[in-house]
């Protein structure tokens, strides 16, 4: 016979069931985030969270069972809609389709976090690489790109009107790999600059 799972405490007993079914060092613990609904996580013996959730009380035996990733921001976060027959075919359900899902996706994660790492340390490189080429350049990280600036004053005893400045802006890619530079200033400053990088 189907549970009832009309109450938390309800919920929370039929939770630790389905902790019992699924190994013997599995603990259950409140969900406070989700208070406007029946649920409960399951922490199971390799330390992965599972969250039980009700969201609809019109239906109290169709639940979802999601995997928590360190981080969902990339991959989504698994998840499986399971009916509440008993806690014994929940914990199969887990077992047989969630945790290969879980297994998966955190495969996934751990490789997009990987070359987030490479890409960050590459591009890291490359900045420093571009701010010594130009001492006194300030350095501005966005997410995705780095922005090193530099300027100079043109020297004085230059024309009457407002000073002219020589000035980088070198954007650089989330790998390293692409850079970009815009340039302003003194004619002379930016054709030497122009025939020293037609020289490489």
């Amino acid at each position: 016979m189907p549970p009832e799972l009309t109450t938390q405490e309800q919920f929370a007993a039929f939770a630790d069931e389905v902790a019992r079914e699924l190994g013997t060092h599995c603990r259950t613990a409140p969900e406070p985030e989700y208070t406007h609904i029946l649920s409960r996580v399951i922490i199971d013996g390799e330390g992965r969270a599972l969250s039980l959730r009700q969201h609809d009380s019109d239906e109290p035996a169709r639940l979802k069972v999601y995997a928590a990733l360190p981080d969902d921001t990339q991959v989504a976060m698994p998840r499986i809609g399971v009916t509440a027959i008993s806690a014994r075919h929940i914990a199969r359900e887990i077992t047989r389709r969630l945790y290969p899902m879980h297994a998966e996706a955190s495969q996934r994660a751990a490789e997009l976090t990987a070359r987030t790492e490479a890409e960050a340390r590459d591009r890291r490189a490359v900045t420093e690489a571009v701010a010594r080429a130009l001492p006194g350049a300030s350095v501005e990280e966005n997410p995705r790109t780095t922005r090193v600036v530099w300027q100079r004053p043109s020297p004085p005893g230059g024309h009457a009107g407002p000073i002219q400045r020589d000035s980088a802006c070198v954007y650089i890619g989330a790998s390293g790999e692409g850079v970009s530079v815009d340039v302003s200033g003194r004619p002379q400053a930016i054709v030497a600059m122009l025939a020293a990088l037609a020289e490489q």
